[in-house]
């Protein structure tokens, strides 16, 4: 296990550079995610991390060396892929056992570790099988075992599950949390899905366009979101995000709808601003604004409603049970306590 410094990292493909000056630090045994829409630069990132793509300028530190130049068979990593990467005409066994090999180690010595790896992630059954002979699922942990085996300091991990049903997806995440829990293993994982980042992460870090907007812990983030982009990727279903303008009298005006403004929301009269409300946060009351619903989306658990007021679109989301109709029209209004405030120029919290 070892601490991971990234200090100034930039890296640049001729004149167009993708990652602009970012600084992580990361302890000993940590579960961070990279998480952030496709091209946000966190794969490049994690590729620089494992040596795989040359850094531009910049510090990665590994433990107490600085790893810039080193090899990627230097650098005490172990690097688990979205596509797996396993050698098709190797079993299982031999799969898992190959770095271990290539290093000259004993043979006893690579049948015990295989063994080890095997047990924790319930492939013993497996091991004389080849990768073709295997469901997804069952590569996917293939894939991590060949990279217990190797007993690095650092466990990298790129899109893992993206390739996987939902819910096998679902069943994998646990598994992957439950090792990081046993092993202790410092782990960065990179992925676009803010689900598997909130549920999976100690720390989660935030990128958009080569920069860091925010990092903190998963409720963190849900809870204070430093500007709008954060506060509208975290979370599932998305805040809604309503541009209007503050009136004098401590409330926003969005379309024809006047909505309470937080106390704790420093806003200029007069100012434009976002007013980000999450789904599950909006209430029906009787002194609340109208909206008409469009679709409602029941999924057992809970009722998606997709509402129009007036020419704004928003989502709420119920988890009683209610005889919602499309056409039908309802009262809401935002809870003003899980209420956010942002500038609408920057983006910035208010």
């Amino acid at each position: 296990m070892a601490k991971v410094a990234i200090a100034e990292a930039r890296k640049s493909y001729g004149d167009v550079e993708v990652l602009h000056g970012v600084d992580i630090d990361i302890a000993d045994g940590e579960f961070v995610v990279l998480v952030g829409p496709s091209g946000c630069g966190k794969s490049t990132l994690l590729r620089m991390i494992a040596g795989l793509e040359s850094i531009t300028g910049g510090r990665i530190s590994i433990g107490e060396r600085v790893v810039n130049h080193l090899a990627p068979s230097e650098r005490d990593i172990a690097m688990v892929f979205q596509n797996y990467a396993l050698y098709p005409h190797k079993t299982v066994r031999n799969n898992m056992g190959f770095a271990l090999k290539l290093r000259g180690a004993p043979k006893a010595e690579i049948e015990q570790r295989v063994r080890q790896a095997a047990e924790i992630l319930g492939l013993i059954p497996y091991l004389d099988r080849y990768p073709r002979q295997l469901s997804g699922g069952q590569r996917q942990r293939v894939a991590m075992g060949r990279a217990i085996v190797r007993d690095p300091q650092v466990f990298l991990f790129d899109e893992p599950l993206s390739n996987l049903d939902a819910k096998l997806r679902v069943q994998m995440r646990t598994e992957i949390k439950e090792l990081h829990q046993r092993l202790k293993t410092t782990t960065i994982y990179v992925t676009h899905d803010q689900i598997e980042a909130m549920t999976m992460a100690d720390k989660i870090v935030v990128m958009q366009g080569g920069h860091i907007e925010q990092i903190g812990a998963p409720l963190e983030l849900f809870d204070r979101p430093v500007n709008a982009f954060v506060a509208g990727f975290i979370g599932s279903p998305s805040m809604n995000l309503l541009t209007g303008e503050a009136t004098g009298d401590g409330q926003a005006l969005i379309g024809d709808m006047r909505l309470p403004l937080p106390g704790d929301a420093s806003v200029t009269p007069g100012a434009k601003i976002v007013y980000g409300v999450r789904p599950e946060h909006l209430e029906m009351a009787e002194d609340g604004f109208e909206a008409r619903i469009a679709v409602v989306e029941p999924t057992g658990s809970e009722t998606l409603l997709v509402l129009r007021a007036g020419a704004t679109e928003l989502t709420a989301l119920f988890r009683e049970r209610h005889a919602f109709r499309a056409g039908d029209t309802i009262r809401l209004k935002p809870r003003l306590t899980n209420t956010h405030v942002f500038d609408a120029p920057s983006g910035k919290r208010l």
